[in-house]
């Protein structure tokens, strides 16, 4: 007998966010969307975690006093090297 393969949710904590942005900006996600097939939900989560790339924004969430739990929201390791 074959093993069901279930549907697991994306994102259990998934907010909706209290900010504005352009409708340059709000274009531009709307036809990478279009582009990518992904939701525009998606392509806005997918691209800010782009975010954790940046050498100097993760060297000043290590370098923040009382950082463990900013750390641990962003999945930053505290031993990785800086």
């Amino acid at each position: 007998m074959k093993k069901w393969n279930y549907i697991k949710p994306k994102n259990l904590n998934a907010e909706i966010p209290d900010w504005r942005i352009s409708e340059h900006t709000r274009n531009i996600v709307a036809a990478f969307s279009e582009y990518s097939e992904y939701t525009e939900s998606e392509v806005v989560d997918r691209f800010l975690k782009n975010l954790l790339t940046d050498d100097d924004f993760v060297t000043w969430a290590k370098n923040k006093r009382n950082n463990k739990r900013l750390l641990k929201q962003l999945g930053i390791e505290e031993t990785e090297e800086i």
